[in-house]
């Protein structure tokens, strides 16, 4: 399957800007959708987004701290030993209380990050137990997705040209022909390749970054707590028309689901030849 090359629009560079978590920022309360002038993270959908949320939160008020300690210690300095209050410099060095205190306190600040830092990353490598596997494919512009549990259902997702968003109401270098639909509440297992360079996947709300990389099958896995549409987009400078790879997770209620999965499978086993313009297999809206 192939969508006519039709490159359009202005870059997509900073148009998936993260929302602030709880919306108190956002022009929209929609899971998943950017905001303009949104600040901090997209609300999180998913556990992973959820724990990395919190790990964030923990290194703001850990940064803060420090930030705050050692703008207090200079206005201190400056004051307590400028000329006028200190004449007469002191020569004392090597002061080993001190330096074994700006040693030892680092290394306990790091270790208070390390450890909720190395169980997030073991948390987000995989899960045990999927109920659903999609092997996520980039190329040069767009994305390949094949649902290795349902018979070989395999479909390309290119981003709708600018004019044809627009008259259909949908968002402008966001919105896919075909999206990636997943059963909304289930551990969905993500395979991540690529078929010419460096591409990758990311969805801002769902807590998924993973770079596909050619020859290699990466893992990893999310789980929409909820039903909803999350948007994200291809970070990885990869070409040209990198600006143009938007990346669209539609979480559907089981059984919706598996009526989509069904439509699915007979619209693109009668897929047209390649080099024809394919529009997607309905999903409720």
């Amino acid at each position: 399957m192939h969508v006519s090359g039709r490159v359009v629009g202005v870059g997509l560079a900073g148009v998936v800007a993260l929302a602030m978590a709880g919306g108190a920022f956002a022009a929209s309360t929609d899971l998943g959708v950017p905001t303009p002038w949104g600040l901090g993270f997209q609300q999180a959908a998913s556990p992973v987004k959820e724990r990395v949320a919190s790990l964030h939160d923990l290194l703001l008020v850990i940064i803060t701290v420090i930030t705050l300690f050692v703008l207090g210690l200079l206005a201190y300095v400056c004051w307590r030993f400028k000329a006028d209050r200190n004449p007469t410099p002191s020569r004392t060095s090597h002061n080993t209380l001190l330096e074994v205190a700006w040693t030892v306190i680092p290394v306990l600040i790091l270790v208070v990050i390390a450890v909720p830092s190395f169980r997030l990353l073991y948390f987000m490598d995989r899960t045990e137990e999927p109920d659903i596997t999609v092997k996520v494919t980039g190329f040069q512009w767009a994305w390949e997705y094949e649902y290795l549990d349902a018979d070989g259902l395999k479909f390309e997702s290119y981003m709708i040209p600018e004019d044809e968003a627009v008259a259909q109401g949908k968002l402008r270098l966001l919105d896919v022909d075909n999206e990636m639909v997943v059963p909304a509440g289930k551990n969905v297992r993500v395979l991540i390749t690529s078929r010419d360079v460096i591409h990758s996947f990311f969805v801002p709300a769902l807590g998924i970054q993973k770079y596909n990389i050619p020859g290699r099958t990466m893992e990893t896995w999310f789980r929409a707590d909820r039903p909803g549409v999350y948007y994200g987009q291809c970070n990885q400078i990869c070409g040209v028309n990198h600006a143009y790879m938007p990346i669209v997770v539609r979480a559907l209620p089981e059984a919706e689901f598996t009526t989509w999965l069904e439509q699915a499978k007979q619209r693109f086993a009668a897929a047209p030849p390649s080099g024809q313009t394919m529009r997607v297999a309905e999903v409720p809206q």
